[in-house]
């Protein structure tokens, strides 16, 4: 049976995006995409309930025609085509009336940092910072280097990418976690298989009106660039670290010559940490068993393993495994985050029926 009042909230919602879109001066503002992104979903999704009722209809049509002598055989064949159009719909549906992740058409922010493993972890990190930049050129959402720390052995400590574009987040989400490779490191001369990790933390890119900071509670650093930035490195006081003092957040931000710059991707940066924190306040007190996105880096905490002499990965979360290497670290993601979605949607389904 679909419920009825969930498809009455989809329509209030629909009618409060509509009435907004009509107000010509939305437009002007950065909501209007997110407002016809969300418009064009919640029209799919009514057209889906549409369809449903009018098969239901016509399924009860001709069940009343079986009744008819020369109707009878003509109805019967009608009533099984209905009945099987009838289920793919309900399943359809089904799917429809899981609840959105709000946050899933919001910009996103990645950080990935070193874990266990010394160099070959911060190589292995910026490898994975170059798969998720090949993936978002792939499909035309934006990547742009808030703040980075590279080793000088190559990649990268931590390095934190901001990624725009429709569906931003909801795309990338199921990246967060602890992410294992297993390969000879270019830095091991006796040709030996090392294991090492890094951790990945995808983050909803917080508006200033979904969490408001008081100033009193942040406090700013500044100090000279350590890393790249042109003439101004290490000649004037342009990086920036902000410490959010009820929390002990900190975040650092030196890549760009201005500080003011520098504070303004720093402080978006701890907004979105504060959203991510707060949203996992709210679940623990729904009772949801949640983990961190992030663990401590340590190889047994992983959700997923980059073999490289058996060109294979897995996804332990979901026990898929998948080959070519080459084309997943050159971006060729589609395959695992399309699995990933579906075992998502599964899992909200078992909900649905547990409800």
């Amino acid at each position: 049976m679909i419920d009825q009042d969930k498809i009455n909230t989809i329509k209030q919602r629909l009618s409060e995006v509509e009435a907004k879109l009509a107000d010509p001066a939305i437009y002007t503002t950065p909501d209007s995409a997110k407002l016809v992104a969300e418009q064009r979903d919640l029209q799919t999704r009514l057209s889906l309930f549409e369809q449903l009722a009018s098969t239901e209809k016509q399924l009860t049509d001709a069940q009343g025609m079986l009744n008819d002598p020369d109707m009878k055989d003509l109805a019967a064949e009608e009533i099984e085509k209905l009945e099987a159009q009838k289920a793919k719909l309900e399943a359809k549906v089904r799917v429809a009336l899981i609840p959105t992740d709000p946050n899933d058409n919001k910009n996103a922010i990645i950080e990935i940092r070193a874990g266990a493993g010394g160099d070959e972890s911060s190589i292995f990190a910026g490898d994975l910072a170059r798969m998720y930049g090949r993936f978002c050129e792939n499909h035309e959402l934006k990547v742009q280097i808030m703040s980075d720390n590279p080793n000088p052995a190559g990649g990268y400590k931590e390095i934190i990418l901001e990624i725009t574009g429709p569906q931003a987040y909801g795309t990338l989400k199921f990246e967060s976690g602890v992410h294992r490779v297993q390969r000879v490191p270019v830095t091991e001369s006796a040709g030996r298989i090392h294991t090492s990790t890094a951790t990945v933390a995808v983050l909803p890119e917080a508006e200033e009106s979904d969490i408001d900071i008081n100033p009193a509670d942040v406090r700013t650093d500044v100090y000279r660039s350590s890393g790249h930035g042109g003439q101004s490195v290490n000649t004037t006081d342009s990086a920036v670290r902000l410490t959010h003092i009820p929390t002990g957040i900190v975040v650092t931000c030196q890549d760009e010559k201005s500080q003011l710059k520098n504070k303004l991707k720093a402080m978006s940066v701890l907004r979105s940490r504060l959203l991510a924190l707060r949203a996992e306040e709210e679940a623990k007190k729904l009772g949801e068993a949640r983990r961190g996105q992030i663990g401590t880096g340590d190889r047994s905490e992983k959700i997923r393993t980059y073999n490289y002499p058996q060109d294979r990965i897995t996804d332990h979360r979901i026990g898929y495994t998948t080959h070519n290497m080459p084309k997943v670290m050159d971006g060729g993601l589609d395959d695992l985050l399309e699995h990933l979605r579906a075992a998502s949607v599964q899992k909200s389904l078992e909900e649905q029926q547990n409800d």
